[in-house]
């Protein structure tokens, strides 16, 4: 099979530290409006002074230039608005900075690709794991120019890495480079004014324990009456005692509104976050707080009662209940999602299948075991070239989005979660499974034998199974067979190579016209079976029904 990467051990997800709702800011006058903005479009102002500020000092931080820059917008605010800016800038640098490392280390890759590829003669021949030489002589070329393109990139990145110097447009950088394609984005000048002005507002504060409601910035009571407290220079807005700004409008919180509430009550820190959504006119209201520190389950416990096998695809989930023993159990199932259309639509769709999911789960009683899936350096074109529905493919999986949603919805139901390695899953299931368990009422797809194979990863056990046959019955007599492989025995997973001997006439190891097809294990001509730890010599196959793993074929001399 060649060289295989080492598959990493499956561990258990742990539950999201914080919790995030949001609400809308319903019934506000327009007196109200116009004093979000107002508040909103000078606090932005002063946090676009602190970030150049932040970004200037470049690696050279400290606390002691921390306080200066608070000290400096705390005239032109408040003590905790200046608290609120600051520490928005410092998350956006970091962030930048971990973005602008990500960025060379792509450059790297795409570089290394490039420079090995035109070392090769032309039309070499590749493999599975990189790519051959280029097709023609005008390929060759303008892959080369693109090479020196790459390395000045890399040069600057690298350049900026070392100084610390990082590039950040508050309200967006693809909002601003729209601006020269109006017609190209489908807006005018004017709604892309009002855009980019919703986007570099300021208007959140972090919440503080033991103050009243949690939050002395923005105010929110129990029963939804929202109060912001005005920075020095707009004091005059205030119509209510201590220069704050009550709104007419109230919040619910429908979702998770009893904890919010809970934690108000308490005097419990609340961080909000007040936005304004231009192409719908609404105003919202977003609250996060820290979850409690909750201990992850054990892999044993996650364990106990068997999983569901989860394989994400572009446009649908497959899943597969296993028992404890690593059996299939049932039918699969597909839980389908479209990911076309706006955002929100996508983000809905998502939600939705997993919703599903995480029903069925619970109804069994069951984890759920998920392919640990970071296509971060596998969408360059450098690496597929010109396989552009595949790059499509794989950037239009959401798995990010499906990690933390998965995770973050399983933790509110009480559900583990297993991460696994996703090496070659979907090749070993469909070799392994699709076969055996094909039935009358139907063949199990590609991705249904794939989350069987995550399934029995999350569980511990080989992905290929074989239950030993009678003694009498075995092509080799007492042979390697009866043998179960252990969890620690190296390429367990691979196929077995042709032995020599009387039985293969002479075959050398490795060779023959069935070297390495996991279904020529014996004579009878039947598929053998993945691996199995525990002694059970049936298996459930497609249609539900007891299939069995070997064929009697009479007594042996006659």
């Amino acid at each position: 099979m060649g060289r295989l990467r080492e598959v990493g051990a499956p561990y258990v997800v742990p539950a999201p530290t914080g919790v995030t709702i949001r609400d809308r800011l319903k019934g506000l006058s327009s007196q109200d409006e116009r004093a979000l903005r107002q508040v909103g479009d000078h606090l932005g102002a002063l946090a676009s002074r602190d970030l150049k500020a932040r970004c200037m000092a470049g690696s050279a931080f400290g606390n002691d230039a921390w306080a200066e820059r608070k000290r400096v917008l705390t005239v032109e605010s408040s003590s905790r608005w200046a608290g609120a800016i600051t520490k928005a800038t410092n998350d956006q640098w970091a962030l930048a900075r971990r973005g602008q490392l990500a960025h060379v280390r792509v450059l790297e890759a795409e570089v290394r690709t490039v420079a090995r590829r035109l070392a090769l003669p032309l039309r070499a021949a590749g493999d599975k794991r990189a790519a051959g030489g280029y097709r023609s002589r005008r390929e060759w070329f303008a892959k080369s120019r693109r090479l020196r393109v790459l390395e000045d990139r890399l040069r600057s990145a690298r350049a900026d890495w070392r100084a610390g110097v990082v590039h950040v447009v508050r309200g967006g950088r693809r909002l601003l480079n729209s601006r020269q394609h109006l017609a190209a984005a489908g807006l005018t000048e004017q709604r892309w004014r009002e855009r980019w002005e919703a986007g570099r507002r300021f208007l959140q504060s972090d919440g503080e324990t033991g103050k009243r409601f949690g939050n002395e910035t923005i105010r929110v009571t129990p029963d939804g009456e929202v109060s912001i407290r005005l920075p020095a220079p707009l004091t005059h807005l205030a119509n209510a005692p201590h220069g704050r700004y009550v709104l007419a409008g109230r919040v619910a919180f429908p979702h998770r509104g009893g904890q919010w509430r809970e934690r108000v009550s308490a005097n419990r820190a609340v961080a909000y976050r007040v936005h304004e959504d231009v192409d719908r006119g609404r105003w919202y209201l977003t609250a996060s707080w820290k979850r409690p520190s909750v201990p992850t389950a054990s892999l044993a416990a996650a364990r106990a009662n068997g999983l569901v096998g989860v394989d994400t695809n572009a446009d649908h989930f497959a899943a597969w209940r296993l028992d404890a023993h690593g059996n299939p159990v049932g039918r699969p199932f597909h839980f389908g999602y479209d990911l076309t259309g706006t955002a929100d639509h996508r983000d809905a769709q998502v939600r939705h299948a997993l919703t599903r999911l995480l029903h069925w789960a619970k109804r069994h009683d069951v984890a759920i075991a998920i392919e640990d899936l970071d296509f971060t350096a596998e969408k360059t074109r450098e690496k597929h070239g010109g396989r552009t529905r595949f790059r499509a493919l794989i950037s239009g999986m959401p798995v990010a989005q499906v990690r933390s949603r998965l995770a973050a919805m399983a933790a509110e139901k009480g559900i583990a979660v297993i991460a696994v390695d996703p090496a070659y899953t979907s090749r070993w299931g469909a070799q392994h499974w699709r076969k055996p368990l094909t039935g009358k009422r139907g063949k199990p797809t590609r991705h249904d034998a794939a989350s069987i194979a995550i399934g029995r990863r999350a569980l511990g056990f080989a992905i290929r199974r074989r239950a030993a046959p009678p003694h009498d019955d075995r092509s080799d007599r007492r042979g390697h067979r009866s043998a179960q492989v252990g969890p620690g025995t190296r390429g367990r997973e691979e196929t077995r190579p042709r032995l020599p001997g009387p039985r293969t006439r002479s075959a050398d190891a490795g060779s023959g016209a069935k070297a390495g097809d996991q279904g020529a294990h014996h004579r009878s001509g039947h598929p053998a079976e993945p691996e199995f730890r525990q002694r059970d010599s049936r298996a459930l196959g497609f249609n539900g029904t007891v299939k069995p793993f070997f064929r009697v074929r009479g007594c042996l001399g006659l």
